[in-house]
């Protein structure tokens, strides 16, 4: 298992929170996601997976979600 954490800019409330969480979920070996939100800030998305995660794919999800990786 691999945990990364990423930064996603443009989060402001729990709605965004799951419309990340659905994305990432998407990716193949995604286990689990956890975000600590930072309403209009940076958010912080901690990722687990089986192995790890490919950069693009990660901020394809994000940017589906209508957010931007920074980090």
């Amino acid at each position: 298992m691999a945990t990364t954490t990423y930064t996603v800019r443009g989060m402001t409330c729990g709605h965004c929170v799951n419309a990340v969480t659905e994305e990432m979920l998407t990716i193949m070996g995604v286990t689990d996601v956890s975000i600590d939100l930072v309403e209009g800030g940076d958010s912080t998305v901690s990722v687990t997976s089986t192995d790890p995660l490919d950069l693009d794919q990660v901020k394809a999800a994000v940017d589906e979600a209508g957010y931007e990786v920074v980090a």
